[in-house]
């Protein structure tokens, strides 16, 4: 039983490291706003607990797309934009999913267990290596 317990703590630290990392990016961004976070919320109708728990990594970044954009907006971010991206690849690790434009692509997911792999630290062939750096490259 205490076995359990510490493994579901471990876990929720984990999650909690990943969410962190979200919260810490939002954070960054409103503050270049040079808004303090009760006149971020106010000025947006955002409940300041809700966001300030987002922000410490109590919170994982929400899963509607919506919601996402519309904090997206908030903090001025330009969609297409390098900031944009890392605000929703951040978003998607914080709830441990691959981010959805990674997933519509048939060819990538294809290649999907070749990342998970090297990232294991298996031995991955030179041809498969190249054949996923040239996908990477035309994306």
């Amino acid at each position: 039983m205490r076995r359990h317990r510490q493994e579901e703590e471990l876990k929720e630290h984990k999650e909690g490291d990943m969410a962190t990392e979200f919260g810490a990016y939002f954070r960054e961004l409103r503050a270049r706003l040079g808004l303090p976070l009760r006149q971020f919320c106010i000025a947006n109708r955002y409940d300041a607990g809700n966001i300030s728990k987002l922000e410490r990594g109590g919170l994982a970044a929400p899963s509607s797309d919506e919601k996402l954009r519309g904090y997206a907006r908030a903090l001025k971010l330009k969609k297409g934009t390098d900031e944009w991206q890392r605000f929703f690849d951040l978003a998607a690790v914080s709830r441990r999913e691959i981010p959805e434009d990674i997933m519509s692509d048939e060819e990538l997911v294809k290649r999907l267990p070749l990342v998970f792999r090297t990232l294991r630290g298996q031995k991955v062939g030179d041809a498969q290596l190249d054949a996923l750096v040239e996908k990477i490259r035309k994306a």
